[in-house]
């Protein structure tokens, strides 16, 4: 392919040197200095990134338990799009790129600008199409009805309905973070949440020239972010200041697939983890009430909020991974996907132990239904502890984003689905109690995170791995 010939310079006949020192940082620097260096601003705009769903909750809460019910059956759906645009299809893209850069194949990484946008935006409009069509049977399946039922559709075809914004701006994000850089879109992200922040109350509760738009409110504050977002992102690509550069190129199948091949896969590992507390929450909501569907569905965010959080680190994993492996030191790169997996365990594990002792201090933040705190409490003190598996095996995920090998993880996630939710629904006909679906919930987390690490031991990156590793 006549991107893959071009390797030692740019089309334009341009050295790019801040690039190329940053691509010789993650192949030759020490790596725990430089994990920690590009990992903090990355952890940092995820933390805010998901403060914005956060706050949304948070102001929504206002509306009554009902508002907070709807957001509870929407939110996995929503967060399904966070992931699979930015940790599944913007995993697949920061790794080609990586891989590419890792190579010295610049051509071939400027030509996947344009492929990864393309991609982006046919996801982003089939998922904003199924989710408008189906909406209504989807959020009664899990566990909305009546009010919530109400609420959920309200706020769901507002944000759905814009949701290819969100795509464009995490895969321009993403081509962005392929090269190393993870300040930028820190920066940019974090800027966008301090607007957020007053302009999602206003459009909910209304002001002055502003209407009350209730649940919908929120929906519209976020679009305007994904907007705005967007337009600082291209304008840092289009200005010549990132490490790979748009060209206009013919789109050509194979890097259609060099993206497709790690993104679309890791999308299914996205939709294992979202289908779980989706089908976790239907159980809650076909045994129990509204207000344990609410405790449960917050207490479960914090779950997604570790998700964030461990991607600030795997975002790092993905480039130096996959510029590893694009320059043949797969012994290097195995040596970074254990000591990221090793500190995303650390801080989960320690965020887990403290939300088990004080399972209100989260809750409380939305809600104090009396019911409510009760099965989100009882959650977080069953499952809480075990966070740190999760954080495990989710940095190793990406780690396997930059190698380009996700059959494990794939297996994994699906292994964990089954115990979740064949467990969980298990326990409650012999039980009736939620205490038993949360321990199924808490065995889940822990086999995904041993078997992914064992499976990466054991050499399944290359069947070479394991002992070259040793040399």
């Amino acid at each position: 392919m006549q991107y893959a010939r071009k390797r030692t310079r740019d089309s334009d006949g341009h050295d790019r040197p801040r690039a190329n020192l940053r691509t010789q940082l993650l192949l030759k620097g020490p790596i725990v200095s430089t994990l920690f260096r590009l990992s903090w601003p990355n952890i940092l705009v995820m933390l805010a990134q998901t403060s914005t769903g956060l706050v949304e909750t948070w102001w929504i809460s206002h509306l009554g338990t009902d508002a907070l019910a709807g957001m509870a059956v929407v939110f996995p759906v929503a967060m399904l799009m966070q992931m699979m645009s930015q940790g599944a299809m913007g995993g697949g893209i920061s790794s080609a790129i990586a891989r590419a850069l890792g190579a010295s194949r610049r051509s071939e990484a400027d030509a996947f600008v344009l492929h990864a946008i393309l991609i982006n935006i046919v996801f982003g409009a089939f998922f904003s199409t199924a989710v408008l069509v189906f909406g209504p049977p989807l959020y009664r399946a899990l566990g909305g009805q009546g009010p919530s039922l109400d609420a959920a559709l309200t706020y769901s075809n507002v944000v759905f309905g814009g949701v290819a914004l969100m795509w464009i701006m995490n895969g321009l994000a993403s081509v962005i973070r392929g090269t190393g850089n993870m300040l930028v879109p820190a920066l940019v992200i974090c800027g966008g949440v301090v607007v957020l922040v007053p302009l999602s109350p206003l459009l909910i509760f209304g002001l002055g020239p502003f209407p009350a738009l209730g649940v919908a409110g929120g929906g519209a504050a976020l679009l305007l972010y994904y907007i705005a977002g967007i337009g600082v992102f291209a304008w840092y690509i289009l200005s010549g200041r990132n490490g790979v550069n748009f060209r206009w190129v013919k789109p050509h199948w194979p890097l259609f697939r060099e993206i497709l091949r790690v993104g679309a896969v890791a999308a299914i590992t996205s939709l294992q983890t979202n289908l779980t507390i989706a089908l976790t929450t239907s159980l809650v909501g076909s045994w129990f009430g509204p207000a344990d569907v609410a405790g449960y569905g917050t207490g479960a965010r914090l779950e997604y909020f570790l998700s964030p959080v461990v991607f600030g680190i795997g975002g790092t994993l993905v480039a130096m991974v996959g510029m590893n492996i694009g320059a043949n030191q797969p012994a290097r790169a195995l040596r970074i996907a254990f000591l990221g997996g090793g500190a995303a365990f650390l801080l989960t594990e320690t965020i887990g132990v403290a939300a088990a002792i004080w399972p209100e201090a989260w809750l409380r933040l939305f809600d104090s239904n009396p019911d409510m705190l009760a099965a989100g409490s009882a959650y977080l003190r069953a499952v809480g502890p075990f966070y740190g598996f999760y954080g495990l095996g989710f940095a190793l995920y990406f780690a396997s984003q930059g190698a380009g090998r996700l059959f494990w993880p794939l297996l994994a996630g699906m292994l964990r689905l089954l115990i979740s939710t064949g467990g969980g629904w298990l326990a409650l006909q012999l039980t009736g109690s939620l205490a038993w679906l949360f321990t199924a919930l808490a065995f889940g987390l822990v086999v995904y995170g041993v078997m992914i690490s064992t499976a990466i031991t054991r050499g399944a990156w290359s069947p070479s791995l394991k002992a070259r590793t040793h040399d």
